[in-house]
């Protein structure tokens, strides 16, 4: 005998098993109890949530020989046909692989066919919003005049998508993401069935992983019940998700909070060396940091840990600052690892902005520039800055006080995007020489990136668009707890050459 998958074998065969849905069971209980069943519903959100299943009881309960109180009995013989797979009169249809025009004429023509056995057809279509324009018009016209003996059950994981003259001939039913505690209650069920014995961190780590999604949770824990044996633990549920870090995921957030930033680069590159799957790790760590936002607002028993992490997370929070932790959760919550798993980069440029103080406010280069004109009593062109005019005195000062313009010109710039974010924290303009701009940075990895030709490329195209004269660029180290030193100091040619050398200014004397 071929066994079942997981999410097969426990598909929900009462509307009162389907988890996490109450307000859409409820309604249907009722309607079926009233014998007010529609002709059409689309069923909304996200996979592995229950909608197909809702739509497979569905049709058991409007077919049920002895219906009880709305829902189907699951003895009689038509509804042992819909839960083996071989009820004639309940057809499923993938719309992503039957999109066409063709397919559904063909559903047309057969729907005013009588039923074979049962009382009503029901028509399950999966992925709706996959039909093509001519499809889905074809659809609508069988929707508008549909025979008295056809039942539509229309899933989608994107709404938008659908023809809204569709939806207006549906009851709609927007299915919600489970909780962690749905998934996991559920997950404890099966568990002794199948003779699994699983530590319940091991369950939460689940849960938290699939999102949600009550079928991906499924999947997962069969996935680990068949590599590792009927005794699961933490550690291997770790592995199998590639997110064996939470105790590094801690170690970050700890210098975070201490705002020690060589101590936290080297926590991200050796996350990275290891091979973790740096999009799970981000997600992780955004969650503890979260955690932590809780704690330290007062709201530490909404915190689903154990009671030791919450009391580390408590003794955590009490050297830093709610607006930290705010700031921390933004940054890295913004990252997106979809393009590129593998790169480090956008861990390490969110920990530098995190850590160090923000940049003062400054007008934007386009206001100041208009009070130029205005006093030169010059045109300037709406939402058109231009460059600045000649006589303004392009020295180092006037470079610092439109930096932030600047970096916001880059925005967008880069391989990804995020040229800059690589500035923003990592340098700041420290002396002009000549046609020259001298960049200071803070840590080294970020100098020899901006050195990079096709990086260096793109600045010096954007310092010429922005300041309106063509500049060259030389980049030098510089220590982050001291101000970029004076265009003097940086005249002696001594000191010019040790910092091209790679030095760094960590004291002045008057």
């Amino acid at each position: 005998m071929t066994s079942q998958v997981f999410y097969r074998k426990w598909r929900p065969h009462t509307l009162a098993e389907v988890v996490g849905q109450e307000h859409v069971t409820r309604t249907l209980r009722n309607a079926l109890a009233l014998g007010r069943v529609s002709h059409a519903y689309l069923f909304c959100g996200p996979r592995g949530t229950g909608k197909t299943s809702t739509g497979r009881i569905l049709a058991k309960a409007v077919n049920c020989l002895s219906p009880a109180q709305g829902g189907p009995c699951n003895v009689c013989s038509s509804c042992q046909a819909v839960n083996e797979g071989r009820a004639l009169d309940v057809i499923e249809i993938d719309a992503a692989s039957n999109r066409g025009i063709d397919e559904i004429r063909d559903l047309r023509e057969k729907v005013n066919y009588a039923p074979n056995l049962a009382r009503y057809k029901v028509y399950i279509i999966d992925e709706v919003h996959m039909l093509t324009e001519p499809a889905s018009n074809a659809l609508l016209k069988t929707l508008e005049e549909p025979p008295p003996h056809a039942i539509f059950v229309l899933a989608t994981t994107e709404p938008h998508k659908v023809l809204p003259t569709i939806v207006s001939r549906c009851q709609r039913f927007d299915f919600h993401r489970l909780s962690q505690s749905a998934i996991i209650d559920k997950l404890s069920f099966i568990c002794p069935k199948e003779n699994i014995d699983i530590e319940p961190e091991a369950l939460r780590l689940i849960a938290r992983a699939t999102a949600g999604s009550l079928r991906d949770a499924e999947n997962l824990l069969e996935q680990l019940a068949a590599y590792y044996g009927h005794e699961i633990k933490l550690a291997q549920a770790q592995t199998m998700l590639g997110i064996n870090s939470d105790l590094r995921i801690a170690e970050l957030a700890r210098h975070i909070v201490s705002r020690d930033i060589p101590a936290g680069l080297q926590t991200i590159n050796n996350v990275s060396e290891d091979g973790l799957d740096l999009r799970q790790f981000n997600r992780g760590l955004v969650d503890y940091l979260r955690c932590l936002l809780l704690v330290k607002s007062g709201s530490g028993e909404v915190v689903d840990v154990t009671s030791n992490e919450l009391e580390e997370m408590k003794r955590l929070v009490v050297n830093t600052t709610l607006d930290h932790l705010l700031k921390a959760i933004k940054l890295f919550g913004a990252i997106d690892l979809r393009l590129d798993n593998y790169s480090p980069l956008p861990l390490e440029l969110a920990l530098v902005e995190c850590v160090l103080p923000s940049a003062e406010k400054q007008p934007p280069l386009s206001a100041q520039f208009a009070e130029v004109t205005k006093a030169a009593s010059l045109p300037v062109e709406a939402e058109s800055p231009r460059p600045p005019e000649a006589e303004v005195k392009q020295d180092i000062d006037y470079f610092r006080k439109h930096w932030k313009e600047f970096i916001q010109s880059l925005r967008g710039e880069g391989s990804r995007g995020n040229l800059d974010a690589l500035l923003r924290s990592a340098c700041e303009p420290i002396a002009v020489e000549g046609d020259t701009l001298i960049l200071g940075f803070y840590y080294r990895f970020h100098k020899e990136k901006i050195e990079d030709p096709k990086y260096q490329h793109l600045v010096k195209r954007k310092l010429g668009e922005v300041f309106g004269q063509p500049y060259q660029l030389r980049c030098v180290l510089i220590s982050r707890d001291k101000k970029a030193s004076s265009q003097t100091e940086l005249e002696n040619p001594l000191v010019r050459a040790a910092l091209e050398m790679g030095a760094k200014i960590v004291n002045e004397e008057s």
